[in-house]
């Protein structure tokens, strides 16, 4: 019977060790701490101890100091803030997403023009009277660095 007892006295100090903390301030502005707030009311949540430290080691961390200051959101503000969050990564991933396409496309752009330098066949542009002229061998010799530079720059 003992043993039983001390069994289930164990038990319970183990389940309580385990539960969350909660901290309010109640309708007569007293700050209150528990396991269940009341309804209706704002409540921290508390995070229990690590296993093993002192509480004057804990609250010297700067970043443990700098959570005390925050404010806590309330529900309404935390949802808020999440939604903004997840609209800036979706704006981030679509702009990364849309110069991706742009570098492909520039990359192709830049190897279908080498393509046409490297064929060996005659090139042709036109002037800006509209009329057309053939790249000699030195310009030909140009546009092909020049190409092969935009394919090392886009294509990379």
């Amino acid at each position: 019977m003992t043993k039983a007892l001390v069994f289930a006295f164990s038990m319970t100090l183990a389940a309580a060790a385990g539960a969350q903390t909660y901290k309010w301030v109640d309708q007569d502005g007293k700050v209150r701490y528990g396991d269940v707030p009341p309804p209706g009311v704002n409540a921290t949540r508390l995070k229990p101890l690590p296993r093993g430290s002192a509480p004057e080691a804990a609250a010297s961390e700067p970043a443990a100091a700098a959570k005390k200051d925050a404010k806590p959101l309330t529900p309404e503000e935390a949802f808020r803030k999440r939604q903004e969050d997840a609209s800036k990564d979706r704006d981030k991933q679509a702009q990364a997403e849309q110069q991706a396409q742009q570098k492909r496309q520039n990359c192709a752009q830049a190897q279908e023009a080498l393509r046409s330098l490297e064929t060996g066949q005659r090139i042709q542009r036109t002037d800006k009277q509209g009329e057309r002229y053939y790249l000699e061998d030195a310009e030909i010799a140009k546009e092909t660095a020049r190409a092969r530079q935009a394919v090392q720059q886009w294509c990379s």
